[in-house]
C-alpha cells in the first residue's frame, strides 16, 4: 500500500495523476523550523512526516512532502493573517522568487530524498489587487501567500520548471524517486 503523509487536497490531487490507489495519512508533528539551507530544511521536513507515519506503516510505502517559498534568501512560509499575507505578496510583486518541494520516500526501512526547485516570476501588482486577493481568504494557508492554481494566476508572469512543484508535489521527481527507490507508482 503507498500512504500520502499529507492533509494537502492539492497534493492528494496531484498524486492521483500518476498513482491510482494510495491512502491518507496526514502527520500531525511540529515542523522543523531551521536548518543550513531551504532545500535541507525542505527535505527534513519531508523526512519527518514520511518516517513518523511509516512508524505506523511499518510494511507500506510512505511518500511525504514540504514545500517552502524562498525570496533572497528568506523563507516565506504561510502567513501570520491578512496583513503578512499582505506584506509577503508585496514582496514578490513584480520580482523572482524559488519555490523548493523537499520529496521522502520510507519504503523496507530505508529513506529515499529528493528535491526540486522552480523560479517564479511574478508581475507587479498594485496594493489593491492584493489587498482584494487576500480578502478572498484563499492565501491565509499556504506558503508564500498563494497558490499557483488559485487567484493569483493572474498575476504570474512565468515559472521555470516543473508548474506541480508550485502545487506543492512535484510528479516527475517524485516518479524518479520512486524508481530509484524500486517503488512501483
Amino acid at each position: 500500500m503507498i500512504i500520502l503523509a499529507s492533509g494537502s487536497p492539492r497534493r492528494e490531487e496531484l498524486l492521483k495523476k500518476i498513482c491510482a490507489e494510495f491512502s491518507i495519512v496526514p502527520c500531525d508533528t511540529d515542523e522543523i523550523k531551521t536548518a543550513d539551507n531551504p532545500k535541507n530544511l525542505a527535505v527534513a521536513n519531508a523526512k519527518l512526516k514520511a518516517e513518523t507515519v511509516a512508524k505506523n506503516f511499518p510494511q507500506d510505502v510512505v511518500i511525504g512532502a514540504d514545500t517552502i517559498v524562498v525570496f533572497e534568501g528568506k523563507i516565506f512560509g504561510k502567513p501570520d493573517g491578512e496583513r503578512g499575507a499582505f506584506e509577503m505578496l508585496k514582496k514578490l510583486s513584480g520580482k523572482r522568487h524559488e519555490v523548493i518541494t523537499g520529496l521522502a520516500i520510507v519504503t523496507g526501512g530505508k529513506t529515499f530524498t529528493a528535491t526540486e526547485t522552480t523560479e517564479v516570476f511574478f508581475g507587479e501588482m498594485t496594493d489593491e489587487e492584493i489587498l482584494n486577493y487576500v480578502a478572498t481568504g484563499e492565501p491565509l494557508d499556504k506558503s508564500g501567500s498563494y497558490a499557483l492554481q488559485g487567484g493569483t494566476a493572474q498575476f504570474i508572469e512565468k515559472i521555470h520548471g516543473d508548474w506541480s512543484n508550485v502545487v506543492g508535489l512535484p510528479l516527475y521527481r517524485l516518479r524518479l524517486l520512486a524508481k530509484s527507490a524500486g517503488v512501483k507508482l
